[in-house]
């Protein structure tokens, strides 16, 4: 047993690719530009077609005022569903927190197209929805956006 869980973790780290990622979004509800802007930095592994990332970010980029409750981390686990030569489609679920809000359990569901000129760099036009909840209340926003992806190793096939 100990030995099927060394191999694990040893193909893990050995055949997977790390990348980190900058997903800037917008949510398509009411409000000023800051107030509907999401902005995130993702650190993970992608391993062929399943990909697992850690999100920290931000639900909006405006100032606050008092306590700063826009600061969360998730993570984001990603399928490539159907690959044709550059481009790929993506399906991403996620779950995360947000530090000290009111609806502070956050839940994701997202799709997008991927292209991937090279082995280093892919670009992703995706939209989703992200689903807040909290004790007393819960609510829902749409966001579109793009992710920029660089990743720091390749791999060769």
């Amino acid at each position: 047993m100990k030995l099927l869980i060394v191999l694990l973790l040893l193909s893990t780290v050995t055949f997977g690719q790390t990348y980190i990622a900058l997903n800037p979004s917008f949510y398509t509800g009411q409000g000023t530009v800051q107030q509907r802007t999401n902005l995130t930095l993702e650190a993970g592994r992608q391993w062929g077609p399943f990909s697992t990332g850690i999100d920290l970010g931000k639900i909006n980029v405006s100032k606050q005022h008092g306590r700063d409750t826009t600061w969360y981390t998730e993570i984001r686990p990603n399928l490539n569903v159907f690959q044709q030569d550059k481009f790929t489609n993506t399906v991403t679920i996620g779950i995360g927190y947000i530090f000290g809000a009111e609806e502070n359990v956050l839940t994701e569901l997202a799709t997008g197209v991927e292209y991937t000129p090279n082995s280093r760099v892919s670009y992703n036009i995706f939209f989703g929805t992200y689903y807040f909840s909290g004790k007393y209340s819960s609510s829902s926003q749409n966001y579109f956006g793009l992710q920029v992806m660089y990743y720091l190793k390749t791999i060769k096939r």
